[in-house]
């Protein structure tokens, strides 16, 4: 039974979750990831700019691209995450990530909302604004910390070792 459990958290939940060995969770995070990082680099570099206007409605933009992806790759972890078997370590490591993926999502959401609120886009991103956006890209690592966790350690939706073990077996014809 033990053996099927584990087998089952390799397996996707279905084909839009990408197949065997190969789930799309992973390389969907670049997305928002990347843009949450460029926007809050446009914010610090919008205070000492000359013209902030171009940094400041960049980062909008860019926390704005993140958010949608962030849902998209939401929808996809929650596909791999109903393939762990509950009650085990890696189960609740996974609601772990999930959750704090939920605030940080919840911290962008808030500051987007503000920075749209804003009607004078020609002054600096606030100090407010770029330190709420550290803490969502602090909880960002710590929360992608685990979701290593959940693929190196624990193996979620990577492939079985004997799989793994093909790829470094050394060929007969050498």
């Amino acid at each position: 039974m033990a053996q099927e459990t584990r087998r089952d958290a390799k397996q996707p939940l279905t084909p839009l979750a990408g197949p065997y060995g190969h789930p799309f969770h992973p390389a969907a995070v670049v997305l928002p990831i990347g843009a949450w990082i460029c926007g809050f680099v446009f914010d610090i570099v919008s205070r000492s700019a000359e013209t902030p206007l171009i940094y400041t409605r960049g980062a909008y933009w860019l926390i704005g691209i993140g958010i949608v992806g962030a849902l998209g790759a939401a929808l996809l972890g929650v596909m791999d995450l109903w393939t762990i078997p509950r009650g085990t370590p890696a189960w609740r490591t996974g609601l772990i990530h999930a959750g704090i993926n939920d605030v940080v999502l919840i911290l962008f959401v808030v500051s987007f909302l503000v920075r749209r609120s804003d009607a004078d886009w020609s002054t600096e991103t606030s100090a407010g604004l770029i330190v709420l956006s550290a803490v969502a890209l602090a909880l960002l690592t710590v929360s992608g910390w685990l979701g290593g966790k959940l693929a190196y350690r624990y193996g979620v939706r990577v492939a079985r070792e004997a799989d793994q073990a093909d790829g470094l077996t050394p060929d007969a014809t050498r």
